[in-house]
C-alpha cells in the first residue's frame, strides 16, 4: 500500500501529579513514514543527510545502532503479528541533530491500529520499548487502555517504579496519543495531538525556521524544566542500570 510521508504539527503537553506539581506544553513536529517508502518531498531524506531526514540508525535497537523496520518486524512477528502496515511516527533529524524522547512504530491493518511499539530514550542514551496491543490484535480505539510496567529511567524526579497506561486514537486526519505515568500519588501525563497533513518542502522550512534547533531545542527545553523541578525541591535520584531486556509486553 503507498504512503506518502506526512507532517504532524503537534502540541506536547506535560503534567506532573503528587507532590511538587509541574506542567507545560510546546509545539513539536514530527512525521509520520512507511520506513520502507523512498518517496518524499526534496528536503526529506531517508538514510542521507539533508535538511530534515530521518535514520534507520536511529531507530529499532539500541540508539545510533538501529536496524529500522527491519527490527519493528522482527518485534512484531516474535509477538505473532505479520502481514502488518508498519508505519513510523517520529521527530525527523534537522541538520543531522535528532533526539527523540519516543517515538512510536504505527501496525496498521484495514486503516486499523493493531499494535504499536513505544520507543522510548532517555538523555543517558538508554532506551526501552514496550509493545502495546490487544488480546489477537484487535483494533486498538480510542477507548482502550493499554497498559506496562515502567522499566526505563525517563526523568532523574522519577522512580522507576508504578505504571505506564497508554492510549491512542489515530485517525485519517489527526493523531492523540495520551501516555500516564501512574505511581502511587505520583506520576505524570503526557499527551502528543497534531493533525495528519502532507509532508512538503514549504512545511520543512516552517519547521526548520519555526524551531531551528530542531533536537537540541527537545534537549534543552529537558533540562530547562530539570532546573525548575529541582529548584522546585524535586528530589534527585541517581541513574539506575537500563533494563536489559530491549522490548516488555504490555497489557490491556
Amino acid at each position: 500500500m503507498s504512503f506518502e510521508p506526512q507532517h504532524i504539527r503537534a502540541e506536547t503537553t506535560h503534567a506532573r501529579r503528587g507532590s511538587i506539581r509541574h506542567a507545560f506544553t510546546h509545539a513539536v513536529d514530527y512525521v509520520l513514514i512507511d520506513p520502507e517508502a523512498g518517496t518524499g518531498p526534496t528536503l526529506f531524506r531517508r538514510n542521507r543527510p539533508g535538511l530534515s531526514a530521518v535514520h534507520d540508525r536511529h531507530h529499532g535497537g539500541a540508539p545510533k545502532k538501529g536496524r529500522g523496520r527491519a527490527w519493528a518486524v522482527e518485534v512484531f512477528g516474535a509477538a505473532g503479528l505479520e502481514d502488518a502496515q508498519i508505519l513510523l511516527l517520529t521527530q525527523p533529524a534537522i541538520l543531522g541533530r535528532v533526539f527523540n524522547p519516543v517515538s512510536f512504530w504505527l501496525a496498521m491493518r484495514g486503516g486499523d491500529l493493531i499494535a504499536v511499539i513505544a520507543e522510548v530514550t532517555n538523555t543517558f542514551g538508554d532506551r526501552h520499548s514496550y509493545l502495546c496491543h490487544l488480546p489477537g490484535f484487535a483494533p486498538i480505539t480510542p477507548e482502550d487502555e493499554i497498559s506496562a510496567r515502567k522499566l526505563l529511567h525517563v526523568s532523574p524526579f522519577q522512580d522507576v517504579a508504578g505504571r505506564y497506561r497508554f492510549r491512542f486514537r489515530i485517525e485519517p486526519d489527526s493523531i492523540a496519543i495520551r501516555i500516564a505515568h501512574e505511581d502511587g500519588e505520583e506520576g505524570v501525563i503526557a499527551t502528543l495531538t497534531g493533525p495528519r497533513e502532507p509532508l512538503t518542502n514549504a512545511a520543512i522550512l516552517r519547521m526548520s525556521i519555526a524551531r531551528p534547533f530542531g533536537a537540541a531545542r527537545t534537549w534543552m527545553l529537558i533540562h530547562w524544566h530539570a532546573l525548575r523541578l529541582k529548584l522546585k525541591g524535586a528530589a534527585f535520584r541517581p541513574r539506575p542500570e537500563p533494563p536489559k531486556q530491549e522490548v516488555s509486553r504490555c497489557s490491556s
